[in-house]
């Protein structure tokens, strides 16, 4: 299988390529930079496998939820490559692919900053194979008003768990085994998750990718931001 995979959701912009279960990556913190990047690097990583772009079996995409335009790209991206060469794509979520981050538990809350107050958040199981599965659905909400997991102990990840002065560590405190605030999703995540889900058959056609927003509002008004 070879498969292409593209996450730019947050401020990290990462494109990976699966050959045959080997995984290849270039990942950078790169602001408003992911527009010129995300091409070269699938080329170049193309061309270090030694394979062209006719020779994938799919595009992998990170989905969202994160940075509307960020989201905005991956799919567009992702989209154009898989019309112009007749192959499915994957969406995968961006939220199981920073739970992959993750190292020191089988329960995983990630968090993403959502700005505005507010946190993308999903929790995670490992499985046997060692990928994640979501358990239950994506939030958006103020950390201080996340509903928590019931399980006795798990790993945090990503940068919801800094966001608001990190209320959301501090409210789950020693239950916490490890608290990774720093971590951003990568595309070699997203290959491997993709990886699986084209195993299972889920693979769908280029013009049903749908981005995971979760959120319609991307600015607060005037008066919202005189309140705060």
């Amino acid at each position: 299988m070879k498969l292409l995979a593209i996450e730019t959701a947050t401020e990290a912009c990462s494109v990976a390529l699966w050959v045959d279960g080997e995984v290849r990556e270039r990942h950078e913190i790169a602001p408003r930079r992911h527009t010129e990047l995300v091409l070269p690097w699938a080329e170049a990583l193309l061309a270090e496998a030694g394979i062209v772009r006719r020779q994938l079996d799919a595009i992998a995409c990170g989905r969202g939820p994160g940075a509307f335009t960020g989201v905005r790209l991956a799919v567009a991206i992702t989209q154009g490559l898989a019309l112009a060469l007749d192959r499915p794509v994957l969406a995968v979520s961006t939220l199981a692919a920073l739970a992959m981050q993750a190292g020191r538990s089988d329960t995983i809350l990630a968090a993403i900053d959502a700005r505005m107050g507010e946190v993308y958040a999903g929790l995670f199981v490992r499985d046997a194979d060692g990928l994640v599965s979501p358990l239950g659905g994506e939030r958006l909400d103020a950390p201080a008003a996340l509903a928590l997991p019931e399980a006795a102990t798990l790993a945090g990840v990503g940068t919801g768990f800094a966001a608001e002065g990190g209320v959301l560590r501090e409210r789950l405190g020693a239950r916490l085994l490890e608290c990774r605030a720093e971590a951003l999703p990568h595309a070699a995540a997203v290959a491997r998750l993709g990886a699986r889900a084209f195993r299972r058959g889920e693979a769908i056609a280029a013009e049903k990718l749908e981005p995971a927003y979760l959120r319609d509002k991307v600015a607060l008004t005037l008066a919202e931001q005189y309140k705060r």
